[in-house]
């Protein structure tokens, strides 16, 4: 509300602005309402925060013939995807279009029907209400903000949104205040495309406001249907956004008007293409933009209109006449007193009245002091009050609202270490400064005492604190990661044979950050977990692996020395369990890898087969012991040189 409420003390750049925002598409500042205007139906506006008095639907789209046709069904309440509340104050931004979720009226709620989950779908929301006997002239305004996938469809197989309102007593369309809006192919303006699509062009139309003129029918049940729909070939997304403003009335913005005012901006419907406002022969032309300024005010009585001139297709020309009066009283309502916690902006005032400035002050801790509502986050109980008067300048009138500060000091001070390791005489210990209600957490699950502002970590992960004072404001600390670490203990590797001269790669185990292998000797990188082994004699080394947490692990390696790659067999073995020389398996000195070890019998029929060195044949085949003979093995393996290195021979299985 800061440009608009600017704008009312300067009338003729007032006019200018509304002007441009209309046929631009800015952000539309808006909000329905004369000097004696009428409340809308409970919850037509969504301010209760949700779907009471509305009905759902959700159902599909399709192209019959040359028309789009939508089929909704009754979804029994809000269907998760397809009809979303948002809820003030939010910051959240469409995707697409980078406009507010919320709709910038000074709405406290606002719905989005439709979702980027493109397959034909449909979704809808109707409202029912019956308009009172004695009002024949009654308008209600609606704001929307649209987005669609934008394919080279025909118009009745686009994306799209409709309203369709119906008089429900006469069971007939209004076919006037009844349309479909799509991107591509109407004369409605405003549409942009987005640039945070990479694929298929998506079109968007900023939050903009539309009149619904329901004229002449007094005491007649009347039904608002909103609905959106994909595209008739389930391949591309439309989705809308949708809030009704708070008021309804027949009579223009500002043609009731305070008696001090010095001057006055009458604002006529919203969503036409062009404004002609006449006296009330209509023969003088007053001006020809939505807002007429008249400086000073004419003589209260007088009466004026304006011929409406709709865009092609969406809605009907009319002539509507309005009488000036300046029996125009302001209230000021700065809200109910409230409290900011740990400078969180809250918000103060009411929803905007369009055609009424306002003023805060002191104008410390305020998002917009030229705000109906702004947001307060004072680092101090604060007493703000409003000054509300007419856009003339008339009916000034104030009200105050207290603010409470509170701050919860959320520091969370970590002593000892982040990541230890048991049993080095190290810990971690966090610590809060003392408040009524403190309960720690690890890893989002409520752990320890309450109310200690001191906590010992004894085990891996997140930590933080909920805090809460005495007066009610609740924050929660910095999360904390501890790395609590125990030691593993050292092995002996299996000895590992390197040609003289030749590298070969070496591997320790992977249970830490960082590894030095001592002494460094014959090794390219001693402190790589897979150094290079390339020397004239064997070495024994020491690997020392360090986790993070400081906790040592100390592995050994021996390495022997060869001139020449080995594949060994025995002539003999007896598979009889006793622990002595019960598999035949091959002796690898120098290889690396086992292609594979195959044992026959004298038939040529394979007894065993595998690519590991053990633990070898236990002289059984298909679950039976085999008896004495002599079997025939063969051995293929890639050296530590490189070279492919193959052995056969027998060797006698003696029972």
């Amino acid at each position: 509300m800061q440009v608009s409420e600017q704008l009312y003390k300067d009338k003729d750049r007032f006019a200018r602005v509304v002007l441009s925002l209309i046929l631009f598409n800015v952000f539309l500042l808006f909000f329905c309402i004369s000097g004696n205007a009428q409340g809308c139906p409970p919850n037509i506006d969504f301010e209760t925060g949700n779907f009471d008095g509305w009905t759902c639907y959700t159902g599909t789209t399709a192209a019959v013939g040359a028309e789009n046709v939508i089929s909704l069904y009754s979804s029994g309440g809000p269907y998760f995807g397809k009809h979303t509340m948002y809820n003030a104050p939010s910051k959240e931004l469409d995707p697409f279009g980078g406009f507010p979720v919320i709709c910038p009226n000074g709405s406290g709620h606002s719905i989005k029907l439709g979702s980027t989950q493109a397959g034909g779908e449909a979704e809808g929301v109707s409202y029912e209400f019956t308009i009172p006997q004695n009002d024949n002239s009654y308008t209600l305004v609606y704001n929307y903000a649209v987005v669609f996938q934008s394919p080279n469809h025909k118009t009745n197989e686009q994306p799209r949104m409709e309203i369709e309102v119906t008089n429900v007593t006469d069971n007939t369309t209004i076919s006037c205040a009844s349309f479909s809006f799509i991107a591509v192919g109407s004369s409605l303006q405003g549409f942009q495309s987005s640039s945070s699509s990479d694929t298929i062009t998506v079109l968007y139309k900023n939050w903009s406001a539309v009149s619904v003129d329901l004229s002449g029918n007094a005491g007649k049940t009347i039904r608002l249907f909103f609905k959106t729909a994909d595209c008739t070939f389930r391949r591309h997304f439309g989705y809308a956004y949708i809030d009704v403003n708070s008021e309804c009335s027949g009579n223009f913005v500002g043609a009731t008007y305070c008696p001090d005012d010095t001057a006055i901006n009458i604002v006529a419907h919203y969503g036409y293409q062009g404004y002609t406002w006449y006296d009330s022969s209509l023969t003088n032309v007053l001006g020809t933009q939505q807002v007429l300024t008249l400086s000073p005010p004419p003589p209260s009585g007088t009466t004026i209109a304006v011929k409406l001139e709709p865009y092609f297709g969406y809605g009907c020309p009319k002539t509507m006449f309005t009488k000036i009066k300046d029996s125009l009283t302001v209230t000021a309502n700065a809200g109910l007193d409230t409290l900011s916690c740990n400078l969180n902006p809250v918000p103060i005032g009411i929803p905007p009245r369009q055609g009424l400035a306002y003023a805060w002050a002191p104008a410390s801790g305020l998002n917009d002091p030229h705000s109906s509502s702004p947001l307060a986050a004072p680092d101090k109980t604060t007493a703000y009050v409003v000054t509300t008067s007419n856009s003339g300048g008339g009916c000034r009138t104030t009200d105050t609202v207290i603010v409470r500060a509170s701050v919860i000091d959320d520091t969370l001070q970590l002593i000892g270490k982040a990541a230890y390791c048991v049993g080095y005489n190290d810990s971690a210990v966090l610590h809060v400064k003392p408040t009524t209600s403190i309960q720690w957490f690890k890893d989002d699950i409520p752990i320890g005492r309450p109310n200690q502002p001191r906590f010992k970590v004894s085990a891996s992960g997140i930590y933080y604190a909920l805090l809460k004072n005495d007066m009610g404001c609740i924050d929660t600390t910095k999360r904390e990661a501890i790395i609590v670490d125990v030691a593993k203990p050292g092995i002996t590797y299996p000895v590992e044979y390197a040609l003289i001269n030749v590298p070969l790669s070496l591997q320790a185990r992977q249970i830490g950050e960082n590894v030095l292998w001592r002494p460094p000797v014959s090794l390219n990188t001693p402190t790589s977990f897979t150094p290079d082994f390339k020397g004239p004699r064997e070495q024994l080394y020491t690997i020392d692996i360090r986790t993070n947490a400081g906790c040592l692990t100390v592995d050994t390696q021996l390495v022997k020395t060869i001139e020449k790659v080995e594949i060994f067999l025995p002539t003999a073995f007896t598979p009889n369990r006793d622990g002595r020389n019960d598999y035949l398996r091959p002796i690898l000195i120098g290889v690396r890898d086992l292609r594979f070890f195959r044992v026959f019998n004298r038939w040529g029929q394979i007894l065993f087969e595998t690519k590991k060195p053990l633990p070898g044949w236990d002289g059984m085949f298909k679950g039976l012991e085999q008896q004495t003979q002599t079997v025939v093995w063969m051995v293929e393996g890639v050296g530590v040189d490189g070279a492919v290195h193959s052995r056969k021979g027998t060797t006698v299985l003696v029972r």
